[in-house]
């Protein structure tokens, strides 16, 4: 009894099924329908060009050699690729082709030349399927060299310039980078996938937002091609999807994130997501994804130090060819606090004032341009809080302070001390002079005025005191 293309195409199945991953067997052996069989050349329809493309490219042998397991050595196979006529009137045309062999066209009525153009509709309306004219909608100013490295992002930074040396073959897979609002996750996600390209220039890279990722997936599903969408997103190497967290409102575009990923990691690509909270504190998302999330590294982006703050300003002004007082940048690296995109845009708000003004930058212009960005100061500050201070900034025991010693490095820190206390504290001049062993008012006088003097013919003193400042007044926030 001769075998149908059903029986033959289902005894295929059965074999292949044993040898793929459940998830790749679903995604690529699934949907294909066996339509003929003759003269041992079997007929199986695929949805897409791509769908094609994919198993000629992962699954030729498995075919090949599966296929002359029912219908002998000299068993061949042929593809019927569906193809939309962009006519709702006729029927479907497919697209018939003999294995490593030429093409010829039907609409199942006549016979007819067809030009293919992008017949996998690409939800990013780039024409043709080739892998490498997928545009990456990376902005090329990320980057790494221009990503500060501080305490507060150490472990993030590191692990995404590993993950950029090799995709997808280390254990930080996925890498999902989390912080609140402006820290630099979605900069240093950028900078991975535009490293990825410098490094591995044959790797395709995709950055997309969950807000398009959502809306392309509902575009979609209104036009009946979530394969395609699916097929499209599965031939990525490096995934970039950013702010994870709004897919909390749209349990379809889940699924669909969920076959992505999974095809993606078992492929051994590479996945990089970002989010404003943990994966185990996001709310709304599929247990599923969220276990998978978990699968690689969580790296979180904390709020950047004073160091980090300092050098993230320094850094843009190098880059923009940018001048201004060291005191100024302190204090703004002092006072600006909530994130990096504030504290570039005070010191953009800086730059404008100055500019309109044609005023030179100094520290009393940085402070009324800051009073939008710094929040008016309430906290009373007491000398023991200012003295505990100078204590740790020049490494001296609290008692060193108060002995009476001429060791010039602790005069000068009690000096200084003397002068903050002056300036941020309500207290009489006595009252300052008990606090240091029982001195009196002239002493803390003639320090105060020792100070003024200082600063104004040794930079490296003025540099320490006006530290010392921006601390006391950030303490006073």
């Amino acid at each position: 009894m001769d075998k149908t293309h059903d029986k033959v195409w289902l005894n295929c199945l059965g074999i292949i099924k044993d040898i793929v991953e459940w998830q790749h067997f679903k995604t690529w052996f699934e949907p294909i329908k066996p339509v003929g069989l003759k003269d041992k050349i079997l007929t199986i329809q695929v949805p897409s060009q791509f769908f094609y493309e994919y198993l000629e490219e992962h699954y030729v042998n498995l075919l090949a050699k599966t296929l002359k397991r029912e219908l002998g050595k000299e068993a061949r196979l042929e593809y019927r690729i569906m193809v939309d006529s962009g006519n709702d009137k006729n029927k479907p045309l497919t697209m018939d082709v003999p294995g490593h062999g030429f093409k010829t066209y039907s609409n199942n009525e006549m016979d007819f030349p067809l030009v293919i153009n992008n017949p996998v509709k690409n939800p990013f309306v780039i024409p043709g399927l080739k892998k490498m004219q997928i545009d990456s909608q990376l902005n090329p100013i990320y980057s790494f060299d221009s990503f500060i490295e501080g305490d507060c992002n150490r472990v993030a930074r590191r692990a995404g310039k590993t993950v950029a040396e090799k995709p997808g073959s280390t254990s930080f897979n996925p890498l999902v980078v989390y912080g609140g609002v402006g820290l630099g996750k979605t900069h240093l996600a950028q900078a991975i996938g535009n490293e990825v390209k410098r490094i591995h220039s044959h790797k395709v890279v995709l950055y997309v937002s969950s807000e398009k990722f959502i809306n392309q997936f509902q575009d979609h599903s209104r036009n009946n091609a979530i394969n395609d969408f699916i097929h499209f997103y599965q031939m990525i190497d490096v995934l970039i999807v950013d702010d994870v967290q709004f897919f909390n409102r749209a349990e379809k575009s889940q699924d669909a994130l969920f076959a992505i990923f999974n095809h993606l990691h078992q492929s051994g690509k590479q996945l990089i997501l970002t989010s404003d909270k943990s994966p185990k504190d996001l709310e709304g998302v599929q247990e599923r994804l969220l276990s998978r999330f978990r699968w690689g590294l969580s790296a979180d982006m904390q709020l950047p130090d004073y160091e980090t703050r300092m050098d993230i300003l320094e850094k843009k002004m190098k880059n923009d060819g940018l001048d201004m007082p060291k005191e100024v940048v302190k204090y703004i690296a002092y006072n600006i606090q909530s994130n990096v995109r504030e504290l570039e845009g005070a010191l953009i708000s800086l730059l404008a004032q100055s500019s309109l003004n044609k005023r030179e930058i100094d520290l009393e212009l940085a402070k009324k341009v800051l009073r939008n960005f710094v929040k008016t100061s309430s906290k009373e500050i007491t000398i023991e809080t200012i003295q505990k201070m100078v204590c740790d900034y020049f490494n001296l025991p609290y008692e060193r302070l108060l002995q009476k010693t001429r060791k010039r490095e602790i005069v000068q820190a009690r000096q200084i001390t003397m002068y903050l206390a002056k300036q941020f504290t309500k207290n009489s001049l006595k009252t300052i002079g008990e606090h240091f062993g029982g001195r009196d008012h002239t002493t803390v006088i003639h320090s105060c005025q020792t100070v003024k003097d200082l600063m104004d013919t040794d930079g490296l003193f003025r540099e320490s005191v006006v530290e010392l400042q921006q601390k006391v007044q950030l303490a006073a926030m």
